[in-house]
């Protein structure tokens, strides 16, 4: 069953059984994937169905810090809800230890070794995390392990 499919299956189940902040935070998603399908005019597929809910959960980490700046409460628990319902359709993440060991894998794989290669082992690592890593920690990684 493809992304878009469990995510209007999780609406109509968070509808039945009266969950509204789930069906509210699904029903924003779905429109999120809903406008790049047409502002692109394709159909997207999983790959980029997880790549919408992790931008839409990084807006809602967001929102949640700013939240606790702001001393309300209220609001935190409404982003960390969002993020909890968020996060179940996401793939299961990558371990610190495993990322490491497919960088490294993809390091040797693309023959590279200086730090100016790292756009080389990004490009041909990506396709390979599909959305079970943030960017962020995948060039990490990559750039600590160039370095050495």
């Amino acid at each position: 069953m493809d992304m878009k499919t469990q995510l209007n299956n999780a609406v109509k189940e968070s509808m039945k059984s009266g969950d509204e902040v789930r069906k509210r935070t699904i029903r924003m998603t779905l429109a999120a994937i809903k406008q790049v399908e047409v502002d692109r005019r394709i159909s997207l597929d999983d790959a980029a169905v997880i790549s919408i809910l992790q931008k839409e959960i990084k807006l809602r980490k967001e929102a949640l810090e700013e939240a606790q700046k702001a001393n309300r409460a209220d609001l935190a628990d409404d982003a960390q809800a969002e993020i909890d319902v968020l996060s179940v359709f996401l793939p299961k993440g990558f371990s610190v230890e495993e990322l490491r060991a497919l960088v490294q894998e993809t390091i040797v794989e693309t023959g590279a070794s200086v730090p100016a290669d790292m756009g080389k082992v990004m490009k041909a690592l990506l396709p390979k995390i599909a959305g079970r890593a943030p960017g962020d920690q995948v060039s990490a990684q990559v750039r600590e392990l160039l370095q050495k």
